[in-house]
């Protein structure tokens, strides 16, 4: 007996409406910290837009949390990765048991903006200058610029936690602060409101740090080491994209930041020379992103290599993306 031509309708319109069985089961939910919304993560940005997780099967979600609570969400197993970059190495020099696995920058987002009558660093010796918050990577790596300039950070000059992000701009514009770490979507303001750059980071080789990194705890990538390479996969998708599509990463990078094309097109030009080939640095990199750090916990001897950084599941997939072509 021929069902009747509406039933035979609804019957296909219920089907159309259920999503594939296959995609429902395989995508595994995934937590993942950023330290704030700015371009250090514009990785991961492009990665959630751009489906590179999803196609690994994960349905990432990106949570927005300061470095000292992502590195303990992380320890803790309430979210799989962490983002934060140099901030996570203090920690883990000190001991807790993560991995430092991939890093989309080796230099630093950040310049030191300075009130419009301070002409020189050395200036700055009595001032306060802004940071996000203490043993945070910003906090570390002005410490040590001040220091390579002999200006003791605690001492000659006042460090003070403002906030990430526009915080501290605001600081700066509103006299909280003589100067202030910022990064490119902060410190184009505080070109157009008249302040001073006293130090470009990124322009600058010298100083090396890492940024848009990935973090986890030991113990996961015992027990489920194939879920840390489809994370670092989708992360590596993203970083290649960014390199070779700029007017696509420069739309993306508007959205995610709600800020206009032209300012996402300068912020874009600002980081391009930051970022690392293959989210890896070699050992002299490490070392040298380790030294601020390793300088405040007054260590002797410092740690193995092997101990906090692991690339080699970014260095597997980077071949296995490269045979694939």
């Amino acid at each position: 007996m021929r069902g009747h031509p509406l039933t035979t309708l609804f019957c296909v319109l219920a089907l159309l409406a259920i999503p594939p069985k296959a995609e429902a089961q395989a995508l595994r939910k995934v937590h993942a910290t950023i330290p704030a919304l700015t371009e250090s993560s514009i990785t991961f940005f492009i990665a959630r837009e751009k489906g590179f997780w999803r196609d690994e099967g994960l349905d990432v979600e990106l949570i927005v949390t300061r470095a000292a609570t992502s590195i303990q969400a992380v320890i803790a197993g309430n979210v799989e990765f962490g983002t934060a970059g140099g901030s996570a190495l203090l920690p883990i020099t000190r001991g807790l048991p993560m991995t430092f696995l991939f890093t989309t920058f080796n230099r630093a987002n950040f310049s030191l903006y300075a009130k419009s009558q301070i002409r020189s660093v050395q200036e700055l010796k009595g001032k306060r200058i802004g940071i996000s918050s203490f043993g945070s990577g910003p906090d570390s790596l002005v410490r040590d610029f001040l220091n390579d300039q002999g200006i003791d950070g605690g001492r000659d000059a006042t460090i003070l936690a403002v906030g990430s992000g526009t915080e501290r701009f605001i600081a700066l514009k509103t006299g909280t602060v003589d100067a202030a770490m910022l990064s490119p979507s902060a410190y184009i303001m505080a070109e157009e409101a008249g302040f001073r750059e006293l130090f470009s980071f990124v322009k600058q080789g010298d100083y090396v740090y890492l940024q848009g990194g990935v973090i986890t705890r030991n113990n996961l990538l015992k027990s489920e080491p194939v879920l840390a390479e489809k994370f670092i996969r989708g992360s590596l998708k993203a970083l290649l994209y960014l390199q070779t599509n700029r007017p696509e990463t420069i739309s993306i990078l508007s959205r995610a930041l709600k800020i206009k094309q032209d300012i996402a097109t300068r912020i874009y030009d600002e980081i391009r020379p930051g970022l690392t080939q293959d989210g890896t640095v070699n050992e002299e990199q490490q070392r040298k992103s380790l030294a601020p750090f390793l300088e405040r916990t007054g260590s002797k001897e410092p740690p193995s290599l092997q101990k906090i950084f692991d690339f080699s599941i970014t260095r597997k997939v980077l071949t296995e993306l490269k045979a694939k072509k």
